[in-house]
């Protein structure tokens, strides 16, 4: 991101570790002020001082349930006291409870579609006010290619699908304010959740990056920094004619489901 970048707030959910993190270090390490937000208000005001020691740039650390109203709102009032302004949100905050249909509480069900859609929803609710306001706004939203199917996630898959319907609506909505909106879709991503299931499968995580890789065209797995530098770029004024788009971030055409 090098468009007008110096001094843009962006407000990233989810962004205490993994995906969300790396995303917070590119736009920190771009220019902009940052907001970390994630349920885990400690690990988000250690991280953001981590961002802020790596970069030199202002980082708060904000605890926040993307699922409850009063905790969004609180969250982007706070962004907009210190700041002054939102200019790009990236609802990233995801959680996984996978099973299959016979054997998914309906818990898990709510849990996993309030964090996803209805986080989603609230946060871009809340920080599209601040956005209309100045007319301009950058939104992207992180799905996944488990919205094309993928067994054992019927949850996921399904949260993830929506959110990719949500993008391509509030473009049409947003658009005329001069805001931005647009979905990344990672595939098979190497972070602590897929080193995890890994060790669940009885892989090594090397084990398991390696036999992924053999289902990827471009024959590696992704990292949190390609997520990062596609969010930056979608960000970027020089991309202000993209709008409304799912970009599948996965190494090639689809022949393996996951992310």
């Amino acid at each position: 991101m090098n468009s007008h970048s110096t001094n843009r707030t962006a407000v990233i959910t989810g962004a205490a570790r993994g995906i969300g993190r790396a995303i917070a270090e590119k736009f920190a390490a771009d220019g902009c002020h940052v907001a970390v937000i994630d349920l885990d208000a400690a690990q988000s005001k250690q991280t953001a001082a981590e961002i802020s020691d790596q970069t030199g740039a202002d980082v708060i650390g904000l605890g926040c349930d993307v699922s409850d109203r009063e905790s969004v709102d609180a969250a982007m009032e706070a962004v907009s006291a210190r700041y002054g302004t939102i200019d790009i949100l990236v609802n990233n905050a995801g959680v996984t409870r996978d099973n299959l249909i016979h054997k998914l509480p309906d818990d898990d069900w709510d849990l996993v579609i309030g964090v996803h859609l209805r986080g989603t929803f609230l946060c871009t609710s809340s920080a599209q006010r601040y956005m209309v306001d100045r007319r301009y706004g950058k939104i992207v939203n992180i799905s996944s290619t488990s919205a094309l199917g993928n067994r054992a996630q019927l949850n996921y898959s399904t949260a993830k699908a929506g959110i990719q319907g949500f993008t391509r609506t509030l473009a049409l909505e947003l658009g005329r304010f001069n805001i931005n909106v647009n979905c990344i879709a990672p595939g098979f991503i190497d972070t602590e959740m897929t080193r995890a299931t890994a060790l669940r499968l009885g892989f090594s995580p090397e084990e398991y990056m390696a036999q992924r890789a053999k289902g990827i065209a471009i024959g590696r797995v992704g990292v949190p920094a390609d997520v990062a530098h596609l969010a930056a770029f979608l960000c970027d004024d020089n991309a202000s004619y993209v709008n409304g788009q799912v970009i599948y971030l996965s190494g090639g055409p689809e022949t393996r489901r996951g992310g």
